[in-house]
């Protein structure tokens, strides 16, 4: 009988793509096992999960917005109850030998409907921080893997497991991309190259903190390249029009070659 995995993570890259190692991971090692993920409609993870070869399920959830007077904040209640009922048939069909979440949207209610269903379920949590979502759900899990110590000031201290993050094997393996990388991404390999990478969604104060610097970049011959976040990418894109050492990106897929630039 094959080893049944869910997981779910999503919303950004510091939870899909953690979810997307391990379940590369449980392949190489699990002989047969089947696995699928659980997302939210309309996030990253829809996108991203099956460009990887994994099935995903979608979830009609989203977070709250910071302010209560937000009126997207008034369809909150009624999402999460779909996505209860939703969480509940998929491990009712699916029947999972565990439920592994990364954090993110979706995470919450799938991994509240497997405790309950005493299917036994686990948290990867990537930060020093943790989000609330993994706050509220370390009450109902098994076990909370992390990568940072002191942790107990978040989580039960009896649940957490210190094992780090996971890599992607391509990450580990891109020292000897060099010369790949150059071609992908139109490098000069006698020029020094800078990577800047805010997150997935990217980071507005390192966003603007590389728009006032870009200038620079031409001026002491040194290539950049940007990933920008989808919000800032056409901005971006403008003020480098100008700039043959300087190149803006929504998102980096290669971003092993990314590294080895």
């Amino acid at each position: 009988m094959s080893v049944r995995v869910i997981i779910s993570g999503g919303g950004t890259g510091g939870h899909i793509f953690p979810a997307i190692s391990i379940a590369n991971e449980l392949k190489k090692r699990v002989k047969d096992i089947d696995i699928l993920f659980v997302g939210a409609k309309g996030r990253m993870e829809m996108e991203k999960v099956p460009k990887a070869g994994y099935s995903i399920k979608g979830l009609n959830i989203s977070g709250l917005q910071r302010s209560w007077k937000d009126a997207r904040n008034i369809w909150f209640p009624f999402k999460l109850i779909s996505s209860l009922f939703k969480s509940y048939w998929i491990i009712k069909k699916y029947k999972p030998s565990i439920v592994l979440g990364t954090g993110g949207y979706a995470s919450g209610p799938l991994l509240f409907v497997a405790s309950k269903l005493s299917v036994p379920a686990l948290i990867q949590e990537q930060n020093s921080y943790p989000g609330i979502t993994n706050k509220l759900l370390s009450k109902s899990v098994q076990k909370i893997c992390v990568s940072y110590d002191k942790m107990e000031r978040f989580f039960p201290k009896s649940k957490l497991m210190k094992l780090g993050n996971p890599v992607r094997q391509d990450l580990l393996n891109s020292a000897d991309k060099k010369t790949e990388a150059v071609k992908h991404f139109n490098l000069d390999s006698s020029r020094k190259t800078i990577l800047v990478v805010g997150g997935s969604l990217g980071a507005r104060t390192i966003n603007h903190s590389i728009a006032e610097l870009v200038q620079q970049f031409e001026e002491k011959n040194i290539q950049l390249i940007w990933q920008t976040g989808l919000s800032y990418e056409s901005d971006a894109k403008d003020l480098c029009q100008s700039l043959s050492n300087v190149q803006a990106h929504a998102f980096i897929y290669n971003m092993d070659l990314a590294y080895s630039a």
